[in-house]
């Protein structure tokens, strides 16, 4: 049988989670924006986003763009 609380609370940590994980990718996009460093433009081939003039993620929508720009921006030496 299934555990009801067990799953409420489950999926209470898990927003929890994900709104985290939001927070931080909106405040990196926020402060890079701010300093001029980021930029996006949509061609034929998706989102294309930039970080410090250096390409580093197209994708179809803009928000998978901004978070693989995050991840792999992340990843680049400053």
């Amino acid at each position: 049988m299934i555990d009801v609380h067990e799953l409420r609370e489950a999926r209470a940590q898990a927003a929890a989670c994900a709104n985290a994980e939001d927070a931080s990718v909106w405040r990196w996009f926020s402060a890079l924006l701010e300093g001029g460093k980021i930029r996006w433009c949509l061609s034929a081939n998706g989102w294309l986003v930039s970080v410090n003039h250096r390409h580093v993620a197209t994708a179809m929508s803009f928000d998978e763009a901004i978070r693989t720009a995050k991840d792999r921006s992340d990843l680049l030496p400053i």
